[in-house]
């Protein structure tokens, strides 16, 4: 378990780190409140330990800004027990009022010291646990079961937020809508099970595409997730004229390159997709209009014969 121990007095904390450690604990230091608030961010302990009389900054004043800096991220509380030598009523109402779960005073017997430290060790190791189910959970509903990419909820939040911001500042702003060619065709012929295999190459095609784009700075936080059925969709933000063709071309020749023998896709031969997209370099306007022409142009380049994009 990791503590942070937050006290000025040098005696105390020289007595209280080398107790902590004697149990085989990791104990780290800030001398005021501020220092504290500092520490905790690159830190990241188990448990604070939090002096309330400091100079700079008072250890209520910094329970305060790290239970603020929690409330800004997932499933984050760190437990924070209060040290004071006057267990007064009224600094035991103002530590819990303030964010503490616990008061100790800083010369509490050995026994007691131990026996707190064992329940904050349990709880340190509940919290972790916690933690890495509920990231599982996250992620369980924010991606799609079968391809691994975003899901349709999911999309819809971040492509809202991402056309908040281009709007916002006036940045560019593209979006492609996938379609896999005949694939309807593809499942009655090969079955469904097939169909999904199929599904989650083309996803996987599609979402490396986009992440060599980000990586070759072509594009920047752009994204692919399942519309629906067969459909996929990748945004776009901040992306130049030029790359956003080649995103689109690239997309197109991944999935080509599958190689997926697709005997009812006439013409081809091997499953295909059809790209249709919008690209305004300048976002303004309502979002839902970029997808209803992106669409109408994917339209487009079923009808000119697919295994193509019409941007």
């Amino acid at each position: 378990m990791k503590i942070l121990l937050v006290e000025d007095a040098k005696s105390v904390v020289k007595v209280m780190t080398a107790r902590l450690s004697s149990y085989g604990y990791e104990v780290c230091h800030a001398e005021n409140g501020e220092k504290a608030v500092e520490v905790f961010t690159s830190v990241v302990p188990d448990l604070i330990l939090m002096d309330i009389e400091m100079p700079v900054m008072n250890g209520f004043e910094a329970t305060n800004r790290i239970r603020g800096i929690e409330a800004t991220q997932q499933w984050a509380w760190t437990p924070i027990i209060f040290l004071t030598s006057s267990d007064t009523v009224q600094n035991l109402v103002t530590a819990i009022e303030a964010g503490g779960d616990d008061f100790m005073s800083k010369f509490v017997p050995e026994p007691v010291l131990q026996a707190k430290m064992r329940a904050m060790s349990r709880i340190a190791t509940l919290r972790q646990r916690l933690t890495v189910a509920n990231s599982k959970l996250q992620t369980m509903a924010d991606h799609d079961g079968l391809t691994g990419l975003l899901n349709r909820r999911s999309m819809d939040h971040r492509v809202d937020a991402a056309w908040m911001e281009a709007v916002s500042h006036g940045k560019p702003f593209g979006l492609l809508m996938l379609d896999i060619d005949n694939f309807k065709k593809y499942n009655d012929h090969y079955g469904h099970q097939a169909g999904d295999d199929c599904l989650k190459s083309v996803a996987r095609a599609v979402e490396l595409a986009t992440q060599r784009a980000n990586q070759a700075g072509l594009a920047s936080n752009s994204f692919a997730a399942r519309y629906g059925g067969e459909e996929f969709a990748v945004t776009l933000p901040k992306v130049t004229p030029d790359a956003y063709a080649q995103v689109a071309s690239a997309i197109v020749e991944a999935v080509s390159a599958l190689g997926i023998a697709h005997e009812k896709n006439n013409d081809w031969g091997i499953t295909t997709i059809s790209v249709g997209g919008t690209y305004l370099p300048a976002a303004n306007g309502e979002l839902s209009k970029v997808f209803r022409h992106a669409d109408a142009n994917l339209y487009q380049a079923k009808q000119q014969g697919r295994n193509r994009a019409v941007i």
